[in-house]
């Protein structure tokens, strides 16, 4: 069982603020260490530092007593989930006018499309009508779809009550060293440039073939196999620098 100050995080939760006051005191080192990952994204870090403070009070409001897992383990996707939705919602992570424009005009055309055929438009067919590569129509399809956020709940499986994604990420010994991987992975990709992020997003995320990723981008397997190399690559150098 992992040693959390239980008495300290139930006061906080009836609404004892010195209480809540004092948690954000003992982990307001993992909390930097988290801000500073944002360092030169054009925001004040101490502002950052009191956003990622707003995640960690909502991870105490829901953290249950009971869990097998470190607190401090356990609050890192809410400080990091809240401070990624106000760098977004303030404009640091923004997508273009251009991808904006061609995303209304690939709606209407999926729509008109689906209306007429009913069916859904290929990229390929997309491609030739707006005379745009495939690559860009990929990019701005990806751009369009909503951020999944961490708050968000759902069914269990059972179906007996509403469940947030983070009430679904695993309590055993290895906890911790998974919420670490996945944050230094999602923080290499997001470096990535957008055909580098799109490609792996399709490998790997959706898992598709490098034959499947080929036909989506309009380029050959050879091309994917040799650009996966290189963006692997990438990508280690990117979390060896970063450990």
């Amino acid at each position: 069982m992992f040693e959390n100050d239980n008495n300290s995080i139930k006061k906080a939760q009836e609404g004892d603020k010195f209480e809540m006051e004092r948690l954000i005191r003992q982990n307001s080192g993992l909390i930097w260490s988290i801000v500073k990952r944002f360092s030169g994204r054009g925001f004040e870090l101490e502002d950052l530092y009191q956003i990622g403070c707003v995640g960690f009070i909502k991870s105490i409001k829901r953290f249950d007593t009971s869990f097998d897992v470190k607190l401090s383990t356990y609050t890192v996707p809410y400080v990091l989930g809240e401070i990624k939705r106000h760098i977004r919602d303030n404009g640091a992570i923004k997508v273009s006018r251009s991808i904006k424009e061609l995303q209304v005009r690939i709606k209407q055309l999926q729509e008109e499309y689906k209306n007429k055929n009913e069916e859904d438009i290929t990229i390929e067919e997309l491609s030739k009508k707006l005379k745009i590569s495939k690559e860009d129509i990929a990019i701005a399809l990806e751009a369009s779809r909503p951020v999944e956020s961490i708050d968000n709940t759902y069914k269990s499986e059972k179906g007996e009550k509403s469940i947030s994604l983070i009430e679904k990420i695993s309590t055993e010994d290895n906890y911790e060293d998974i919420i670490t991987n996945k944050i230094a992975l999602k923080d290499a990709i997001s470096k990535l440039e957008p055909k580098d992020r799109k490609i792996i997003m399709l490998r790997f995320f959706k898992e598709k073939t490098q034959s499947e990723v080929a036909k989506i981008l309009g380029v050959s397997q050879v091309q994917v196999s040799r650009a996966e190399k290189k963006i692997l690559q990438k990508m280690k150098n990117i979390l060896v620098d970063v450990s």
